[in-house]
């Protein structure tokens, strides 16, 4: 009998792993399918965050909107109230992730349990408390925390650029072997994959990623127990789910090995310790048990557990704390003045709203064609950090591509058609006379016009005299912008061939998505008032 019951808790624990391992690569699948297929329309790739019932109620209240495609995050809501927090252990890609590391560091011997850890739980739920509060002031910091958007986040501009430079690497070595079949059949495969490679905060984020997956060794699945803010919210949803543990105290032996291998610190052992907020369903206690004297019965009737020691006064000066900081992320330059570097992508929204529903994900980084699109440092402050910005020197806008619009899980980037996106200004270009070559050098050069997209080109020319050194005077046809024809996209930057600081740039100025960012050139007639647009 104790036999045949540890067989259906161990097949219960096989049976979770392959579900993770089926959600991940489902997970994956997404994350490699956003990406230019030579179509102008892509699918559903960011339903993954539309299950996150997080994001909808922080992204929710930060926006004061409603978002029709989070109904889907009520099943994972539901499921938690009436299941427990299965999501977490059974669904949850980032839980996937520091169990698997979990598992793995055990293995190896770095994560020796030898003791049962007490204390610590109540940090998650501050997380939750500081981004709710943030929320309800309009500073929406979810994306930071929520663990879809920080793996994608983390994915897209780190692992991913590392895979295909890592993969790179491999294909120049084949070639130095000479074995040139292999290297070719590889170079395609990396080529089939379409990863950005560069991004400017890519060793940042990775190395955030990287730190929180070697906490596993001081305590299995760190960021599931002390700070994951979903976590917290579906512990809060699951108090009073039907499936209760419970120890058969005849058949208990009190080893305490389920505690001491709890993977979330739900404290099995003693029965009356049992925190259902904490515990995953993972049914690792109910397989080590080496008498099967565990079980998760169903119970209809709810029943008083533990409490997470989340005292009145730290939830009170969480949510001040979370007050005072709104504030103190709006203190920098950009509340004040546009930065000339915070260019948004098409179809983003004015500056405001922008900032109270990105989340930070990345789907838009991944999907751009060009690698334009990078996660902001300082443009923005600090409440802009990670959201996508347009960066020429490293890509640039496709006039015929608005795959960022399609693929944006909260309408942070509204959604447009390509015939509405190629009329959308997101800045202006600029010519540094002291750096054209036409101008400066008196050489040659129509490389910028050459790539305008715009008909009519938004790039012109006029002749120019310019004195060289020795004293000549060359005359050349020198590049002049038309401001009512620039849509502000970047390639005449990034094919600029004056390699370190283009002769051309980019700014925000004259952005379609503000009233105020743009270039007040006011023209007066007798009689009448200067005509300013704010």
């Amino acid at each position: 009998m104790k036999k045949e019951r540890s067989k259906k808790h161990r097949s219960l624990q096989l049976a979770r792993v392959a579900v993770q391992a089926a959600v991940f690569a489902l997970f994956v699948l997404l994350l490699f399918g956003t990406h230019f297929s030579g179509k102008d329309y892509i699918g559903n790739v960011e339903v993954f965050f539309h299950f996150d019932p997080l994001l909808a109620v922080a992204t929710g209240i930060a926006s004061r909107a409603a978002f029709p495609a989070f109904v889907l995050a009520a099943i994972t809501l539901l499921s938690a109230v009436v299941l427990g927090r299965v999501f977490c252990g059974w669904i949850c890609p980032l839980g996937a992730v520091h169990q698997f590391f979990s598992w793995l560091f055990k293995k190896t011997k770095w994560l020796r349990p030898r003791k049962t850890v007490t204390g610590g739980l109540s940090w998650k739920y501050l997380v939750l408390a500081f981004v709710l509060v943030g929320a309800v002031f309009t500073l929406d910091l979810v994306g930071i925390f929520d663990p879809f958007s920080f793996l994608y986040r983390t994915f897209v501009t780190s692992l991913l650029p590392a895979l295909g430079q890592g993969l790179s690497l491999l294909v120049g070595f084949l070639y130095s072997l000479r074995l040139d079949a292999f290297g070719d059949k590889l170079a395609q495969f990396v080529e089939t994959l379409t990863i950005n490679g560069t991004f400017q905060q890519g060793f940042f984020i990775g190395a955030i990623f990287f730190a929180l997956v070697l906490l596993n060794i001081w305590r299995e699945r760190f960021w599931c127990r002390y700070v994951c803010p979903l976590g917290a919210f579906l512990g809060l949803a699951s108090r009073f789910n039907v499936f209760k543990l419970k120890v058969d105290e005849a058949k208990c032996i009190k080893c305490n090995l389920c505690t001491l291998h709890c993977e979330t610190q739900a404290n099995p052992w003693p029965n009356d310790a049992w925190k259902s907020s904490e515990c995953v369903y993972c049914e690792t206690c109910a397989a080590i048990c080496p008498t099967a004297a565990i079980s998760f019965p169903a119970k209809a009737a709810a029943e008083k557990t533990p409490d997470v020691d989340l005292s009145r006064r730290k939830l009170l000066l969480t949510s001040a704390l979370a007050f005072f900081a709104v504030p103190f992320f709006r203190i920098s330059q950009a509340a004040k003045r546009a930065s000339e570097k915070l260019i948004r992508p098409p179809g983003a929204l004015p500056e405001p709203q922008f900032l109270r529903k990105c989340v930070k994900c990345g789907e838009c980084m991944k999907a751009c064609p060009t690698n334009a699109l990078q996660p902001a440092t300082n443009q923005a402050g600090p409440e802009g950090l990670w959201t996508p910005v347009l960066v020429p020197k490293i890509g640039y806008c496709e006039y015929y591509c608005s795959l960022c619009s399609q693929v944006c899980p909260t309408g942070a980037i509204k959604e447009l058609t390509i015939p509405e996106k190629v009329n959308v200004r997101i800045g202006t270009a600029w010519i540094d006379k002291n750096r054209c070559i036409p101008y400066f050098l008196g050489r040659p050069c129509i490389v910028c016009e050459e790539h305008c997209p715009t008909s009519p080109k938004a790039i012109k020319f006029v002749m120019v005299e310019t004195k060289r050194a020795d004293g000549t005077v060359a005359t050349q046809k020198a590049p002049v912008m038309d401001l009512d024809l620039c849509i502000g996209c970047g390639i005449c930057e990034n094919k600029c061939p004056v390699m370190d600081d283009p002769a051309i740039y980019v700014t925000s100025v004259g952005e379609q998505r503000s009233e105020t960012n743009r270039l007040l050139l006011p023209t007066t007639t007798a009689g009448t008032a200067p005509d300013i647009k704010n």
